[in-house]
């Protein structure tokens, strides 16, 4: 077996080295643009590698059309540039030039004389989770500055560790102190939610704990679905708290008990046969990810089942999301990393699950979902 892998492993070496010099000839490279059949596929790469190089001034396009309310403008119909630049602010030069950055990315086009919302525009306006984070990046970008610095440093250290710094307080702070997080949070919990609402039959439970569940934008969304689920958040206290005016509002006070504490030290309560982890296990590093795994698994009665939903590294379709994006997001944090499927399981079974299964996503660039069953045992 060895010596196969080794062989493998010899000949991809010298595949690669082979494939890697003819693609960095610029000989090869020329004949291809100039061959036929070759041209489509070499104009299509030549353009992908540029939208790489460009990236950053497409997402600071983005990022104006956001903050100045570009977007939010047109959507109440076409305008002409005069108005726009008047409405905006900005000189009309400005304007001008925004209007066509942002054609150029199908964020808007052109209606006549007018500017209207185009199609990624719209679909931008259509999910207010997008437009929180794109407006949170100004922090990422801010410690992306340096990229190199930021690998140097072990991560964190930055604006994005300053943002999320209650993460690491031990319950320290007021709410007001951790409004702005957990308003973004909030905003974001949607793309998530519908997600894992359509991977998985919540309505076989009884009772479900969202550990780490914020402003319970997740658990509004199970009970707004499933009208018998009993629901119960589990957060900081000062996160926790927050949660209570959304409950009410969208008629489910009644029907959720809120939990404040530090699930990394305190135990979580009981009586409930499935809990959840909406974006909270990859937060964290290996070693409080198992001790969250191992407080779950006591809490859980024997059947009852762990739901987690993240972003996954290495998910097929979607390795940018997990590997590039979270990579680097959770780096800038200072804390977690994404795991793969293969390592989540790992440290499911470590910690006593079993019937460890993933459930199938529309958009696994949003989030996977993976669950596990609590064993009878847990193991010493």
């Amino acid at each position: 077996m060895k010596t196969y892998h080794h062989i493998f492993a010899r000949v991809r070496e010298r595949w690669l080295d082979c494939r890697n010099r003819l693609l960095a000839d610029p000989r090869v490279q020329q004949a291809a643009q100039r061959f036929p059949l070759s041209r489509p596929i070499a104009r299509r790469r030549a353009g992908a590698l540029f939208d790489l190089v460009a990236g950053f001034t497409y997402s600071q396009i983005l990022a104006a059309c956001v903050e100045t309310g570009l977007l939010a403008l047109l959507a109440r119909g076409p305008a002409d540039v005069g108005t726009i630049a008047a409405q905006l602010d900005l000189p009309l030069a400005g304007a001008e030039r925004l209007l066509r950055g942002a054609a150029a990315l199908r964020l808007v086009e052109p209606c006549g004389a007018d500017w209207a919302l185009g199609s990624d525009g719209a679909a931008l306006l259509g999910n207010p989770g997008i437009t929180a984070m794109i407006a949170h990046h100004r922090l990422l970008y801010a410690d992306l500055a340096d990229p190199v610095a930021l690998l140097r440093r072990g991560g964190g250290g930055g604006a994005v560790s300053d943002h999320w710094h209650y993460a690491e307080s031990a319950g320290q702070g007021d709410a007001a102190a951790v409004s702005a997080y957990s308003a973004l949070m909030a905003a974001s919990q949607p793309m998530v939610a519908g997600q894992t609402l359509a991977a998985y039959r919540f309505d076989r439970h009884r009772r479900v704990l969202d550990v780490g569940g914020g402003e319970g934008a997740f658990l509004c969304a199970l009970g707004t679905r499933f009208a018998t689920l009993g629901l119960g958040l589990f957060d900081l206290p000062a996160v926790s708290e927050r949660a209570r005016g959304r409950f009410d509002s969208a008629g489910l006070g009644t029907r959720a008990t809120l939990h404040g504490g530090d699930f990394l030290a305190d135990p979580l309560p009981e009586g409930y046969d499935l809990i959840t982890l909406v974006r909270v296990l990859h937060d964290h590093d290996d070693a409080a990810a198992l001790t969250l795994l191992r407080r779950i698994h006591s809490a859980l009665p024997p059947g009852g089942t762990l739901l987690i939903t993240e972003p996954m590294a290495r998910t097929p379709g979607a390795e940018r999301s997990g590997d590039a994006y979270f990579g680097f997001y959770l780096l800038a944090m200072g804390t977690g990393r994404p795991r793969t499927v293969a390592e989540i399981r790992a440290m499911l079974l470590v910690v006593g699950f079993g019937k460890v299964r993933t459930r199938r996503t529309a958009l696994p660039l949003i989030t996977c979902v993976i669950t596990a069953t609590r064993q009878s045992v847990q193991p010493g």
